[in-house]
């Protein structure tokens, strides 16, 4: 695999908010990146609109199958809802490569309450549904897609980065320290049910105090 600064990112859900912040900064930071959707259509015009803003090339569509066998590394940045099944469509072009998966269980409408599949980690049952040939990698669960979009804007929220695998962790925790995000390895994959369930506190912070994305800072490391 090439080393983070040359990977080719695939962000399979890159048409949303939070995977397309995420497509945007690693785009702005040099990476190729290749927005991946159920069609390759409504991909490439989201690329086409990342092209614009940046003003270069770096940015292109693809259906999520081919954008995933593409890639160096895959994002999957989809809704809980579409989770499992977008993970079976792009089994094939995964193996031996870094997931990062920023799937967070949210519930609709209570989607400020913490609700995690029968008690345990989203994630961590993804890596039990694509075995070992697959790394996954949990992060970015506690960061706001609207401040990922202001690309001059300081971050104040820290990336919780999970994997069984401690070096693929550390590859994610680089990755995200690129785009001006401060990251921490923080263990297992099962650990991922903090960052999981704190996406849904941090929801309902900012209904409480009418704010547009409450993070989390790591203190005393």
């Amino acid at each position: 695999m090439q080393n983070e600064a040359q990977a080719v990112i695939a962000v399979l859900g890159g048409t949303g908010k939070e995977g397309g912040g995420l497509a945007l900064r690693w785009a702005h930071k040099g990476h190729r990146v290749i927005i991946g959707s159920r069609t390759a259509e409504r991909a490439q015009e989201a690329a086409d609109a990342m092209n614009a803003t940046l003003g270069t090339t770096q940015v292109s569509g693809a259906a999520n199958p081919d954008a995933a066998a593409a890639a160096d590394i895959v994002v999957l940045a989809v809704p809980y809802a579409a989770q499992q099944s977008t993970v079976k469509d792009v089994e094939a072009a995964l193996a031996g490569k870094i997931l990062i998966d920023v799937t967070v269980p949210l519930v609709p409408p209570k989607v400020s309450r913490v609700q995690l599949p029968n008690g345990g980690s989203a994630v961590e049952a993804v890596q039990t549904l694509l075995g070992e040939g697959v790394r996954v990698v949990s992060a970015f669960q506690n960061i706001s897609a609207h401040h990922l979009t202001h690309l001059d804007e300081e971050i104040e929220c820290d990336v919780l980065v999970c994997a069984d695998d401690p070096a693929a962790a550390d590859q994610v925790v680089e990755l995200a320290q690129e785009i001006g995000l401060r990251a921490w390895n923080a263990g297992p994959l099962c650990n991922s049910v903090v960052a999981e369930g704190l996406t849904s506190v941090l929801i309902a912070l900012n209904r409480r105090y009418k704010v547009p994305g409450s993070g989390i800072r790591i203190t005393g490391v």
